[in-house]
Protein backbone atom coordinates (compact mmCIF):
# COMPACT_ATOMS: atom_id res chain seq x y z
CA UNK A 1 0.00 0.00 0.00
CA UNK A 2 1.08 3.63 -0.82
CA UNK A 3 0.92 5.49 2.51
CA UNK A 4 1.20 9.42 2.41
CA UNK A 5 4.62 11.03 2.95
CA UNK A 6 3.19 13.69 5.83
CA UNK A 7 1.77 11.38 9.11
CA UNK A 8 0.40 14.00 11.38
CA UNK A 9 -0.43 12.94 14.89
CA UNK A 10 -2.65 15.03 17.30
CA UNK A 11 -4.19 14.10 20.35
CA UNK A 12 -7.83 15.48 19.37
CA UNK A 13 -10.67 16.32 17.11
CA UNK A 14 -10.28 19.61 17.89
CA UNK A 15 -6.20 19.36 15.95
CA UNK A 16 -8.39 17.30 13.35
CA UNK A 17 -10.78 20.56 12.82
CA UNK A 18 -7.86 22.69 13.00
CA UNK A 19 -5.28 21.37 10.68
CA UNK A 20 -6.42 18.58 8.59
CA UNK A 21 -8.80 21.39 6.25
CA UNK A 22 -5.34 22.84 5.49
CA UNK A 23 -4.39 19.75 3.19
CA UNK A 24 -3.56 16.82 5.85
CA UNK A 25 -4.11 13.34 3.91
CA UNK A 26 -2.81 11.78 6.99
CA UNK A 27 -3.37 11.78 10.36
CA UNK A 28 -3.49 9.91 13.60
CA UNK A 29 -6.10 10.39 16.08
CA UNK A 30 -4.14 9.39 19.53
CA UNK A 31 -5.83 9.88 22.71
CA UNK A 32 -4.52 9.26 26.35
CA UNK A 33 -6.29 8.86 29.58
CA UNK A 34 -10.33 9.52 28.58
CA UNK A 35 -13.02 7.25 28.98
CA UNK A 36 -14.62 5.26 26.81
CA UNK A 37 -17.55 7.85 25.76
CA UNK A 38 -15.40 10.51 25.46
CA UNK A 39 -13.09 8.49 23.06
CA UNK A 40 -16.31 7.34 21.05
CA UNK A 41 -17.50 11.05 20.83
CA UNK A 42 -13.80 11.92 19.19
CA UNK A 43 -13.58 9.42 17.07
CA UNK A 44 -17.28 10.02 15.45
CA UNK A 45 -15.59 13.87 15.46
CA UNK A 46 -12.40 12.95 14.04
CA UNK A 47 -13.82 10.60 11.22
CA UNK A 48 -16.12 12.73 10.12
CA UNK A 49 -13.96 15.15 9.72
CA UNK A 50 -11.35 13.16 7.86
CA UNK A 51 -14.39 12.05 5.46
CA UNK A 52 -14.80 15.50 4.61
CA UNK A 53 -11.66 16.28 3.64
CA UNK A 54 -10.41 13.17 2.10
CA UNK A 55 -7.94 12.24 4.93
CA UNK A 56 -6.85 8.96 6.12
CA UNK A 57 -7.93 8.68 9.90
CA UNK A 58 -5.92 5.91 12.52
CA UNK A 59 -6.74 5.49 15.58
CA UNK A 60 -3.98 4.59 17.96
CA UNK A 61 -4.27 1.62 20.34
CA UNK A 62 -8.46 1.69 20.86
CA UNK A 63 -8.92 -1.20 18.46
CA UNK A 64 -12.26 -2.35 19.23
CA UNK A 65 -13.60 1.53 19.39
CA UNK A 66 -12.32 1.65 15.88
CA UNK A 67 -13.89 -1.23 14.68
CA UNK A 68 -17.07 -0.36 16.32
CA UNK A 69 -16.96 2.91 14.84
CA UNK A 70 -16.14 1.68 11.20
CA UNK A 71 -13.10 3.33 11.10
CA UNK A 72 -10.36 1.54 8.44
CA UNK A 73 -7.23 1.67 10.21
CA UNK A 74 -5.52 1.97 13.39
CA UNK A 75 -2.27 1.87 15.12
CA UNK A 76 -0.49 -0.17 18.24
CA UNK A 77 2.40 0.11 20.18
CA UNK A 78 3.95 -3.49 21.29
CA UNK A 79 2.37 -3.62 24.71
CA UNK A 80 -1.15 -2.71 22.83
CA UNK A 81 -0.29 -5.25 20.43
CA UNK A 82 0.34 -8.48 22.75
CA UNK A 83 -3.53 -7.53 23.83
CA UNK A 84 -5.17 -7.15 20.60
CA UNK A 85 -6.76 -9.86 19.00
CA UNK A 86 -5.40 -9.85 15.17
CA UNK A 87 -8.29 -11.84 13.93
CA UNK A 88 -10.55 -9.43 14.88
CA UNK A 89 -8.73 -6.89 13.26
CA UNK A 90 -8.46 -8.89 10.08
CA UNK A 91 -12.16 -9.86 10.44
CA UNK A 92 -13.17 -6.77 10.34
CA UNK A 93 -11.33 -5.75 7.40
CA UNK A 94 -8.76 -3.20 9.47
CA UNK A 95 -5.86 -2.23 8.39
CA UNK A 96 -2.59 -2.05 11.16
CA UNK A 97 0.08 0.06 11.80
CA UNK A 98 2.68 -0.76 14.49
CA UNK A 99 5.48 0.98 16.39
CA UNK A 100 9.53 -0.68 16.20
CA UNK A 101 12.30 0.55 18.50
CA UNK A 102 14.77 -2.94 17.86
CA UNK A 103 15.27 -6.22 16.41
CA UNK A 104 12.47 -7.97 19.04
CA UNK A 105 9.93 -5.38 18.00
CA UNK A 106 10.70 -5.77 14.41
CA UNK A 107 10.35 -9.34 14.45
CA UNK A 108 7.04 -8.98 16.30
CA UNK A 109 5.53 -6.93 14.46
CA UNK A 110 6.41 -8.18 10.67
CA UNK A 111 4.89 -11.50 12.07
CA UNK A 112 2.11 -9.53 12.57
CA UNK A 113 1.67 -9.11 9.08
CA UNK A 114 1.16 -4.97 9.44
CA UNK A 115 0.28 -2.46 6.71
CA UNK A 116 2.90 -0.42 7.75
CA UNK A 117 6.39 -0.56 10.67
CA UNK A 118 7.02 2.86 12.27
CA UNK A 119 10.54 3.18 13.62
CA UNK A 120 11.51 5.79 16.40
CA UNK A 121 12.56 7.61 18.03
CA UNK A 122 15.07 8.76 14.84
CA UNK A 123 16.00 12.15 17.12
CA UNK A 124 16.00 12.90 20.25
CA UNK A 125 12.12 13.41 21.18
CA UNK A 126 9.99 15.33 23.87
CA UNK A 127 7.10 13.64 22.79
CA UNK A 128 7.83 11.09 25.30
CA UNK A 129 10.20 9.40 27.74
CA UNK A 130 12.02 6.72 25.33
CA UNK A 131 14.61 3.87 26.93
CA UNK A 132 15.62 3.70 23.22
CA UNK A 133 18.50 5.96 22.43
CA UNK A 134 18.12 7.92 18.97
CA UNK A 135 18.17 5.23 15.90
CA UNK A 136 19.95 7.74 13.38
CA UNK A 137 19.48 7.14 9.46
CA UNK A 138 21.37 4.40 9.11
CA UNK A 139 18.65 2.60 11.26
CA UNK A 140 16.04 3.17 9.10
CA UNK A 141 18.11 2.33 5.86
CA UNK A 142 19.03 -1.29 7.52
CA UNK A 143 15.13 -1.25 8.54
CA UNK A 144 13.81 -0.41 5.10
CA UNK A 145 15.53 -3.19 3.92
CA UNK A 146 14.06 -5.55 6.43
CA UNK A 147 10.39 -4.83 6.00
CA UNK A 148 10.17 -3.80 1.72
CA UNK A 149 7.74 -3.82 0.24
CA UNK A 150 5.79 -2.94 3.41
CA UNK A 151 5.88 1.23 3.79
CA UNK A 152 8.22 2.63 6.70
CA UNK A 153 7.53 5.70 9.23
CA UNK A 154 10.04 7.60 10.52
CA UNK A 155 9.21 9.27 14.12
CA UNK A 156 10.81 11.17 16.48
CA UNK A 157 12.42 14.48 16.47
CA UNK A 158 11.29 15.33 13.09
CA UNK A 159 11.00 18.63 11.15
CA UNK A 160 10.99 20.13 8.13
CA UNK A 161 15.26 20.70 7.99
CA UNK A 162 15.32 17.15 8.81
CA UNK A 163 12.97 15.85 5.98
CA UNK A 164 15.94 15.59 2.92
CA UNK A 165 17.59 12.59 5.13
CA UNK A 166 14.74 10.63 6.49
CA UNK A 167 13.29 10.28 3.25
CA UNK A 168 16.61 9.46 1.81
CA UNK A 169 17.42 7.51 3.69
CA UNK A 170 14.28 4.99 2.84
CA UNK A 171 11.55 6.46 4.41
CA UNK A 172 7.89 6.04 2.86
CA UNK A 173 6.88 8.54 5.94
CA UNK A 174 7.73 11.34 8.64
CA UNK A 175 5.64 11.20 11.46
CA UNK A 176 4.96 14.80 13.48
CA UNK A 177 3.46 15.54 16.98
CA UNK A 178 5.44 18.26 19.02
CA UNK A 179 6.98 20.08 15.99
CA UNK A 180 3.61 21.33 15.11
CA UNK A 181 1.31 20.77 18.21
CA UNK A 182 3.95 23.12 20.31
CA UNK A 183 4.61 25.96 17.25
CA UNK A 184 3.94 28.91 17.81
CA UNK A 185 1.83 28.91 14.49
CA UNK A 186 0.58 25.16 13.96
CA UNK A 187 -1.06 26.34 11.14
CA UNK A 188 1.89 27.47 9.45
CA UNK A 189 3.87 24.91 10.10
CA UNK A 190 1.44 22.06 8.97
CA UNK A 191 1.87 24.21 5.98
CA UNK A 192 5.61 24.00 5.83
CA UNK A 193 5.30 20.08 6.44
CA UNK A 194 2.86 19.56 3.64
CA UNK A 195 4.65 21.72 0.72
CA UNK A 196 7.97 20.19 2.16
CA UNK A 197 6.41 16.41 1.60
CA UNK A 198 4.83 17.08 -1.49
CA UNK A 199 7.39 15.85 -3.80
CA UNK A 200 7.11 12.59 -1.97
CA UNK A 201 3.60 11.91 -2.52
Amino acid sequence: MKIDPFYLIVDSAAWIERLVPLGVRLVQLRVKDMNEDGLRVEIRKAKALCARHDCQLIINDHWRLAIEEGCDFIHLGQEDLKTASLPEIRAAGVRLGLSTHDDAELETAVAAEPHYVALGPVYPTILKKMKWPPQGLERIRAWKERVAPLPLVAIGGLNPERLDGVFAAGADSAAVVTDITLNSDPEARTREWIEKTYQWR
